[in-house]
């Protein structure tokens, strides 16, 4: 059989690819609920994205199923067995402070910008035009082959869960969604609220923090933050200590007098709550500065719980700290952080746990440090961890065509991020960054350098063929 030239295919189609993608990008397919409707239970941006996957493969060839509108799938080939291949057309918000206009898939100095680009409508594209090579080449395969395509992986993953209540499971499959060679364990995730109760009454202080809003979403290291104050003394006092105190972290931020209130807000650096430590948490940052100033009993308690945190990423604030040889530390992310003065508070935490830690142990303690502080602890979420053996022919096939094209030893590796393969029974992520790439995922000025995604869909158009043959 003639040997086939897997990177020589991918750049026949270099310039239909770059488009289809663009095509992709240009959708802000970020979760609206404000305007669902039945037809587009996440909003219209996220439905749109579904849809262009499926009019796409349709275009292609390739069989298409809309599963609720909160996924669907192509498929080709035939046979009992089904490898699945788990993507996602969703996206976090854009945030702030791009260089280029976040939905228009700009192609330059070799990179592609825009929300998704890496994570992971880049991705997503590169398996599909994988599985569109292995159609056209009219290679021969025994086993169905399905791209599932997510609309919620940025949030409460309802796509994958709908879907799996009504198609079946893949005998095995791989996720386009982290980083090369191989990721065979994941940690597992946790989200949770710490909630402070409202205390009416204000503190012999005098200053009063009427309001701290920080963060969008529990995976995102938060970038920015506001807090209001009512002054009771010398405004200008905690205007200069916060300008010192702006200077002395090197961080953006600005004090201004409003009223009888001071507005602060600060900038930190987003980053994916799998590593805290890759981000500046504004959040964070900013209750720092307010254990300076003297406030109100509740508004102190607040800041408190948040500053904790403060260079604290490990699990320390509950004394859970733990790592395995396999999968690493535990971290928490505080993503979410909302105060007022009427309603109380709350922090919402985002925890990613090895794959032998002890979750109920882990969140018993995590409740008796809560009480212990007089707060409650609500909406604890577990998602499993994933895991494969090192030794699976799954995985061993993956190796194989990553040394084979590559020409380098194809690592296995552990992450804190979550990907779609847990919610496969037997499945892996498999790409599509590559080893010493920056990773710009949920950052501004996101991009996915072409080049790599060309290469990583030269490796999963044999993915395919090898998992299905």
């Amino acid at each position: 059989m003639t040997t086939i030239n897997w990177m020589e295919e991918v750049q026949k189609r270099k310039e239909d690819f770059i488009k289809d993608l663009q095509g992709i990008l240009q959708i802000k397919s970020v979760l609206d609920e404000e305007n669902a409707t039945p037809e587009a239970p996440l909003g219209q941006g996220v439905k749109d994205a579904l849809q262009y996957m499926l009019d796409l493969g349709e275009k292609d060839g390739f069989s298409s199923k809309n599963v609720g509108n909160l996924a669907g799938h192509l498929e080709m080939g035939q046979g009992e067995e089904l490898v699945g291949i788990l993507g996602h057309v969703d996206v976090v918000p854009e945030g702030d402070g791009w260089s280029v206009d976040p939905y228009s898939g700009i192609v330059k100095d070799g990179k592609i910008y825009a929300r998704g680009s890496s994570d992971d409508k880049g991705p997503t594209i590169a398996a599909y035009y994988g599985m569109k090579i292995v159609q056209e080449l009219g290679l021969p395969i025994q086993k169905r082959v399905r791209l599932i395509i997510g609309t919620d992986e940025e949030s409460n993953w309802r796509c994958v869960d709908h879907y799996f209540e009504h198609e079946e499971m893949p005998t095995q499959g791989f996720v386009p969604d982290a980083d090369f060679p191989i990721i065979f364990a994941e940690k597992g995730i946790s989200d949770y609220d710490i909630v402070q109760q409202a205390q009416p009454g204000e503190s012999a202080g005098g200053n009063v923090l009427l309001s701290f809003a920080s963060g969008r979403r529990y995976n995102m290291v938060p970038d920015f933050a506001e807090v209001h104050l009512k002054v009771a003394d010398e405004a200008s006092e905690v205007i200069r200590n916060y300008q010192a105190y702006i200077q002395e972290t090197g961080l953006e931020g600005k004090a201004t007098p409003n009223n009888g209130e001071i507005i602060l807000t600060l900038v930190g650096k987003s980053a994916h709550a799998a590593e805290p430590r890759h981000g500046k948490n504004a959040g964070i940052y900013l209750a720092k500065f307010l254990q300076t100033v003297a406030l109100d009993d509740a508004g102190e308690k607040y800041v408190d719980t948040v500053a904790a945190f403060y260079e604290k990423s490990r699990g320390e604030v509950f004394g859970i700290t733990y790592e395995d040889e396999d999968s690493g530390d535990l971290t928490i992310n505080v993503g979410v952080m909302n105060y007022n003065q009427e309603d109380g508070g709350r922090v919402g935490l985002n925890m990613r746990t090895p794959v032998t830690f002890d979750i109920e142990a882990g969140k018993a303690k995590i409740e008796a440090t809560v009480k212990e502080k007089g707060l409650q602890l609500e909406n604890f979420s577990f998602s499993k961890p994933a895991y494969v053996k090192k030794d699976d022919p799954l995985i061993q096939i993956l190796q194989k065509v990553y040394e084979g094209q590559m020409g380098e030893k194809a690592e296995l590796l552990a992450i804190g991020g979550g990907t779609y393969a847990r919610a496969l029974d037997h499945g892996v992520a498999f790409g599509a960054m590559f080893p010493g790439r920056e990773d710009v995922m949920h950052q501004k000025d996101e991009y996915a350098i072409v080049n790599d995604l060309l290469q990583a869909t030269a490796l999963y158009a044999q993915a395919i063929y090898e998992l299905a043959k």
